[in-house]
Order: structure tokens, then sequence, then C-alpha cells
């Protein structure tokens, strides 16, 4: 088991987490989330894995990847109302449905947690879909806390 910076080897498995991560908004928000699709293709995650700024690290064992997470950076300087920080945002998480509940997860958040702080980031960050209740706990579990919440009238 090792978890390490995604490579080119690795995407097929990525794009069949990224199913299953479709998946899991599409049956909370059919609505919006069709599916199943994923939400890079081939080339794009090729691009993203050459991209410094949109690091993707993966829980890689057995010739398999098992789970992944996708971070953006985000830098504000110099802004008239923000302070000058360095955020890891967390794009995507995903461990496969096939082997949750290991202790995968938290492993992964551990690795990223460990780069933000290497990396002199301010602050890890993310969002999660309301009724992803699963996910939320976890999140929790982990000493994430709310930092702002998004809100929608729907016009139908």
């Amino acid at each position: 088991m090792e978890i390490r910076k995604a490579m080119y080897s690795d995407i097929d498995d990525i794009l069949d987490l990224l199913v299953q991560v479709n998946m899991v908004h599409h049956n909370i928000r059919p609505d919006l989330f069709n599916g199943p699709c994923t939400k890079y293709s081939k080339d794009e995650l090729v691009k993203i894995i050459d991209d410094n700024n949109r690091p993707i690290f993966v829980y890689y064992d057995n010739n398999k990847v098992l789970g992944y997470a996708f971070c953006v950076v985000f830098e504000h300087k110099n802004d008239n109302m923000l302070t000058d920080i360095k955020t890891l945002y967390i794009d995507d998480l995903c461990v496969d449905e096939n082997v949750r509940g290991k202790n995968i997860g938290h492993k992964i958040y551990d690795y990223v947690l460990e780069y933000a702080k290497n990396n002199n980031f301010y602050n890890i960050t993310l969002n999660v879909w309301v009724g992803n209740d699963n996910a939320i706990k976890f999140y929790e579990s982990l000493g994430m806390k709310p930092q702002k919440i998004g809100m929608e009238k729907i016009l139908k």
C-alpha cells in the first residue's frame, strides 16, 4: 500500500472511481447530475496530473487505485477583502465502494493534511452536498467544520 501523486497509468482506475462519485451525486440530486458519467475525460486527467496546482493523491494497493483526493491550490494575495492565505481545496475524495470502511479515506485525508502542512497552506477546504450524510459524518470525524453554506431556490 502506498499513497502518492497520481500517474498516467492510474487514469483508468481513477475514471472508474469518478463514476462512483458521480452516482452518489446523481442519486442525491438527479435534477443536477447526469449519471453514470465522469467529471473529467482521459485527456483532462492527463492535464490535471501535469498541473502542480491540481495535485491528485491516490491510495494504491495490489496494482490498483482504491481511492483518491483531487486537490486544487488557491492563493489569495493583495485582495482588498481577503487576507493573504494559501488554501488546499479538496475537490473530490473517493474510496472505492468495495473497500469502504477500512480507514482508506482517513489515510488519504491524513496524507493531504501532511502535504498541506509541509507546503505552508493555511487551511484545507472542501464542499459536500446536503444529503450526502456519510460524507458529512466522515469529514466531521476528521475535525472539519462548516465554513460557509450554499443555498438555492429551485424555480420550477
